[in-house]
């Protein structure tokens, strides 16, 4: 019962605390109506679980908030002060573990009777003297606390008349079993899709079996033409009837599997949807205490603040809402401290005396948009021009030519601030810094818009979800891997002459600025591509202060993926952030973009980059690669060297399961494979090529010692493009075929 009656608590502290900021403003017996209400809910369930100190202190309450509602009290700052004060011991207790609760709720006797009386004394307006006094350190904490988690739990029993009914049907739900099942329904969903090449595999079936079935007719209608016995005629007949049955019964098949196929795709996406949309909550939800907290620290510095928050139905990702919440209380507490003028200065300025701060969230492109802006004076553009030179970052000179955009970049440096003096609400210069960080964590990004007089504007923009990344996927050394759309600044594709050289170093100009160029292969540690690209793929990326240019084989194309969190046991792997699974089943790797600019600046200062693009020496152009697979090692060694005399790189594999498990792993050009093998033959291996959407354009080569008709039937049926025997190597036939099928090494 003390489990359940700490949650419903939990839920009238959140309303108590924003609807008594909004009383102040404006008192209205509608506002107040619902805060009397909750008081009383507290009362009666304190009743319930025998907790007669809260019964008391939710008594007054009620008391104090049913005489404003009729009208009897005009609820003052200070009286307001008092009701905030004993809703954060309500606060407390539901933070406290319910064995705890009784021990709490002991030690605190003195203090909740203080508080109670206090309350009380609100009803003859006799403002107890000493109260701001003696709670000034409790509101400071109360500022520094975050606000409470937002669990949803479906609500037992609520007193009569409670304010709560959004909170109806809802039930609490441990983190980390809902991250499960997001993971679970993301597998779910590369499953269902992973459906569609096996069913245009089968379409591939269809369409052989077609052919077979015609060339069939053809030879019935030659049997018949020879006058052949009655009974071959009857039997290619029957055979003939068979197949026919076979093709329509494959054909009605394919279309339950595509049938059941979608269907199992949009309920697997409707899954997705909805765990994605379980994750979501509302914008408001993570701010519940932000305008107690604005409150109190404009009180503090003596200002006057109208703060609004809009968009708080916005939908949001937990996880991008818990990390959300410490850069906006950052963002506000700058605001207020450096951003608003006092009430003197504004009114000396033509501006009312109440300042306005706005924190604004809302969807757009596919992201989330957060804004926090003030109306207050504004950054001083040349104070901190000033400001950089004196902390040493800048030259006068260099900072003399940087443009404001540059300038205000400065602010997000460790360390760096333009307060004159150190209070214990700003100065230090670790608020901005770990703004950036937060926001960069979640994969977004921040800036910074101000007007002399005006004020400022810090704008955040971020993913809806973590849960989801759209990505750009490019190709790296013959692998894909995927790049965050937002942390791409621009995609360029044109010729190797688009690259400049300064200082031995290549660079890429954009939007004025000389942008310096890697090879990605080399920036993520694979061997470096040294084939010539007669167009070049350039994607340029950038953290706070370096942009950099990063030359990927191919662009793919956009995507939607399903992140997945890589095991924490591999620890940090350098460059990579997480990975996904794509549609056909294969994995790729989701790059880690801040990591990655430091591996480039390392690269730099070690004065390790290669230079990349231009025209390539002949011999630096890869060779074209050939899998040989043979259970005789005499067979392998023969034809490896064969085809290395003749330019191929060459890999070998021992039978069909070792052949298959080196094309996973690898990329050929071609493969060259015996019939009989042990475990996996041949054709076996062939058909497994064929058949897998990644391999089944490679080109195979059937080889056999036997020169067997229906060896050469059997290997051609199955998908190979040529069939040798062994006997052919003496005469070049081998080296004939691979030149056929894949050109010159």
């Amino acid at each position: 019962m003390l489990e359940l009656f700490r949650t419903e608590v939990e839920n009238y502290t959140k309303l108590l605390e924003t609807g008594l900021v909004e009383v102040e403003q404006e008192q209205t017996p509608e506002r107040i109506e619902p805060l009397m209400r909750a008081a009383h809910s507290i009362k009666g369930a304190a009743r319930m679980v025998g907790l007669n100190l809260v019964v008391t202190l939710a008594h007054a309450m009620e008391d104090v908030l049913s005489a404003a509602q009729h009208g009897k009290l005009n609820l003052r700052s200070d009286h307001i002060d008092t009701l905030l004060q004993g809703n954060d011991l309500f606060l407390q207790l539901s933070k406290i573990d319910v064995p705890a609760i009784p021990q709490w709720l002991e030690k605190q006797t003195e203090t909740i009777g203080d508080i109670s009386r206090r309350i009380l004394a609100v009803l003859s307006s006799e403002p107890a003297p000493s109260l701001i006094e003696k709670n000034k350190v409790f509101q400071s904490e109360k500022t520094e606390l975050p606000p409470p988690p937002v669990q949803e739990r479906k609500e037992t029993a609520p007193a009569r008349g409670s304010a709560r009914k959004d909170d109806m049907g809802h039930v609490r739900v441990v983190s980390d079993s809902l991250n499960r099942l997001m993971g679970y329904a993301g597998e779910c969903l590369v499953q269902a899709k992973s459906a569609k090449p096996f069913s245009s595999s089968l379409l591939s079936i269809k369409d052989e079996h077609r052919e077979v079935v015609s060339g069939l007719e053809d030879l019935h209608g030659s049997v018949k033409a020879m006058s052949l016995p009655k009974e071959i005629e009857e039997r290619l007949s029957e055979h003939l009837s068979r197949m026919d049955r076979m093709r329509d019964g494959l054909a009605e098949h394919i279309v339950d599997f595509e049938i059941f196929s979608r269907g199992l795709e949009r309920l697997a996406d409707k899954l997705y949807e909805e765990v994605i949309a379980i994750r979501m909550r509302s914008f408001s939800d993570g701010v519940v205490g932000f305008p107690r907290m604005v409150r109190d620290l404009a009180k503090s510095m003596g200002k006057k603040v109208d703060f609004q928050i809009l968009g708080g139905s916005t939908r949001v990702d937990r996880d991008v809402l818990e990390k959300l919440e410490a850069p906006l209380v950052h963002l506000l507490r700058n605001s207020i401290d450096h951003g608003l003028e006092t009430p003197e200065e504004r009114i000396a300025t033509g501006k009312p005396a109440e300042g306005k701060v706005v924190l604004e969230a809302r969807h757009s492109s596919g992201m989330l948009h957060v804004r926090v802006t003030d109306d207050g004076k504004g950054i001083d553009i040349e104070k901190l021009r000033r400001r950089v030179v004196d902390k040493g970052h800048a030259p006068a000179e260099m900072a003399a030519g940087l443009t404001e955009t540059e300038l205000l970049d400065f602010l997000f440096l460790p360390g760096f601030s333009t307060a004159a003096k150190v209070t214990e609400v700003s100065g230090r210069g670790v608020g901005l810094d770990v703004v950036l960080s937060m926001v960069q964590e979640t994969g977004g990004s921040v800036r910074v818009d101000t007007r002399a007089g005006s004020g400022t504007t810090f704008s955040l923009l971020l993913p809806i979800t973590l849960s989801v990344l759209r990505a750009l996927l490019v190709d790296i050394g013959a692998q894909p891997y995927a790049i965050p759309l937002s942390r791409i600044d621009r995609i360029v594709k044109s010729g190797p002459d688009c690259l400049r050289t300064l200082e031995d170093k290549q660079f890429y100009t954009y939007e004025g600025e000389h942008v310096g160029v890697i090879d990605a292969c080399q920036a993520i540690g694979l061997p470096s591509s040294k084939v010539h690209k007669e167009e070049m793929c350039l994607v340029i990326i950038s953290d706070r202060l370096n942009r950099y240019g990063l030359v990927v084989d191919r662009f793919l194309e956009r995507r939607e993926l399903v992140v997945m969190p890589l095991d924490t046991r591999l620890g940090k792997i350098p460059n990579v952030s997480a990975g996904s699974i794509l549609e056909d089943g294969s994995p790729v790797l989701i790059l880690d973009v801040d990591d990655l600019v430091r591996s480039i600046d390392n690269l730099l200062t070690h004065g390790r980059l290669h230079k990349v693009g231009g025209k390539r020496e002949k011999a630096e152009v890869p060779k074209k690669r050939v899998l040989v697979v043979d259970d005789s090692l005499t067979v392998r060694e023969v034809e490896r060297r064969l085809l290395e005399k003749s330019g191929y790189q060459v890999a070998v594999a021992v039978d069909g399961i070792d052949g298959w498990n080196t094309l996973q792993l690898q990329r050929f050009d071609l493969v060259v494979s015996d019939v009989d093998m042990p475990r996996m033959n041949g054709i076996e291996l062939i058909r497994k090529i064929k058949s897998d959407p990644k391999l089944k354009e490679t080109p195979v080569i059937i080889v056999s010692y036997k020169d067997r008709e229906e060896d050469r039937l059997k290997g051609l049926e199955s998908g190979a493009d040529y069939y040798l025997t062994k006997s052919s190597f003496q005469d070049e036939g081998l080296n004939n075929a691979v030149r056929d099928l894949i050109g010159e090494a």
